[in-house]
């Protein structure tokens, strides 16, 4: 179980997960009346402070989905691959840490009754996949922004979970990758395209087209009312 160390009235709190010997922070918010859980994997090199991933997580407490954004990694850990860059790359671990957060979530007191998707960012959606493909029953959607789900390997064709993937126009190379994806992946599955995006989704009104597509995936797979709820 997590050990709450800062609550604030607005149901905003840190909390540390466990995962193995390491012992990750993140940052949960439950909006009142949640009708989900939505955990942030980030990508390489980055973290819960992520500013796209908390303008996304901000638009999805919006529409009554909580959420958590964590650190993959310790604060030690990130010391060594800042020079290193392995372990941003390491999906093993870190879709197995993934896994472990989502077996936190599911047994947690305020969020254990939520329906959970995951939204993944460059290398966390491998991990996010991974991680689907392994808890089938406990993650409900999948979203990735930017993401590379190549690096998910031989578990993409495992996963059946309803996957969206969500790529710049621009970012041609990462495009192909996840249209090569697409094919690997079974069950429900789309591939959405903002136009004239770049990788990071930095052009006005980009990242505001993810939220928004996001959003509304995890509505309809999560809550079970589509875009209307929101």
């Amino acid at each position: 179980m997590a050990d709450v160390i800062r609550s604030k009235p607005t149901a905003s709190r840190v909390v540390r997960v466990p995962a193995g010997r390491a012992l990750l922070e993140g940052n949960l918010n439950l909006p009142a009346n949640a009708t989900g859980i939505v955990l942030f994997v980030h990508g390489s090199g980055s973290s819960r402070y992520s500013p796209r991933n908390r303008h996304v997580a901000e638009i999805l407490n919006r529409a009554r989905l909580a959420t958590l954004l964590f650190d993959l990694l310790m604060p030690e850990e990130e010391e060594v691959d800042e020079y290193s860059t392995e372990l941003r790359f390491d999906i093993p671990l870190l879709s197995q840490r993934v896994v472990q957060a989502i077996e936190w979530t599911t047994r947690h007191p305020e969020t254990r009754w939520l329906r959970l998707g995951c939204f993944g960012a460059s290398t966390g959606a491998a991990a996010a996949l991974v991680a689907a493909a392994e808890l089938p029953e406990a993650v409900q959607a999948v979203v990735s922004r930017g993401g590379r789900p190549d690096l998910a390997g031989d578990a993409l064709g495992r996963v059946r979970t309803p996957t969206l993937l969500i790529v710049g126009g621009a970012d041609r190379e990462v495009l192909e990758l996840n249209r090569g994806a697409m094919e690997r992946l079974q069950g429900v599955k789309e591939l959405k395209v903002v136009p004239g995006a770049t990788h990071l989704f930095e052009e006005p009104g980009a990242l505001d087209n993810v939220a928004g597509l996001a959003r509304d995936w995890f509505l309809q797979y999560l809550a079970g009312a589509g875009s209307q709820a929101a």
